[in-house]
């Protein structure tokens, strides 16, 4: 599935009853607060060039504001996935859908003797993911903005191919990457991580085999820091884990 159809199934799943009651367009992070006292998250994606789909999503219902996710006016698009992710990754949701707790996206994947592809800066110094990945036979980085020993992102379509595993930025659904990246990994065990993830079953679809997303839990303290600083969201939030069974 590819194109509109995939985001048209992210948003088909959406059963919030909840109006959008504040958009925050944070340093690097944009976020949605919902008039039930729920926020979501999404990567600040820079990009006004074309005319908004709303005028503003405050006061619409979440619903209908999640749409601005189609949007190709990207600051706009990222208020839209901010509300996604508001009316999916809620606590009350987790334990119904078998979530789990995971301190790495690749926890718990056999990674021995296989080729592993990031899509974004997901790889962090002495984290768990690091070390879990000194079984792995090799692995590199593709970022828009590569750092150091980083690939530019356009070698995704000569590189991702080779990949046994795949773990994808979800933000690469506010730049309208994503669908192009999961036919790209289609045989690659496939992993969607960072907190512009929805914790969206229907995804499990896609070829999807995890889903690693976060779960706002101080909303208040969160649309505080990140209006103030470039920052992480991890301690205001819950990090978790859905896998295709």
């Amino acid at each position: 599935m590819g194109g509109t159809a995939a985001y048209e199934l992210l948003l088909s799943g959406i059963d919030c009853e909840a109006r959008v009651e504040r958009i925050v367009r944070g340093v690097s992070w944009t976020a949605a607060l919902l008039s039930d006292g729920q926020a979501g998250v999404a990567m600040r994606t820079a990009g006004e060039s074309v005319p908004r789909r709303f005028e503003t999503l405050a006061g619409l219902p979440a619903r209908e504001a999640a749409r601005a996710v189609l949007s190709w006016n990207l600051e706009e698009a990222s208020e839209g996935m901010a509300v996604v992710n508001a009316c999916y990754n809620r606590p009350e949701r987790m334990e119904r859908l078998g979530c789990f707790y995971t301190d790495s996206a690749l926890e718990g994947v056999e990674l021995a003797g296989k080729t592993v592809g990031f899509v974004g800066h997901l790889l962090h110094r002495n984290s768990v993911t690091e070390r879990l990945l000194g079984a792995a036979k090799d692995y590199f980085i593709l970022e828009r903005e590569p750092r150091p020993g980083d690939y530019p992102d356009s070698a995704c379509e000569y590189l991702l191919p080779r990949c046994d595993v795949a773990v994808i930025t979800g933000s690469a659904w506010v730049n309208k990457t994503m669908p192009r990246l999961l036919a790209l990994t289609k045989d690659a065990l496939t992993i969607l991580t960072g907190p512009t993830v929805p914790l969206c079953p229907a995804l499990l679809g896609l070829g999807v085999d995890r889903l690693n997303g976060q779960v706002i839990t101080e909303p208040e303290a969160m649309l505080k820091k990140i209006a103030e600083e470039r920052c992480s969201v991890n301690a205001f939030s819950r990090h978790w884990t859905l896998d295709a069974r």
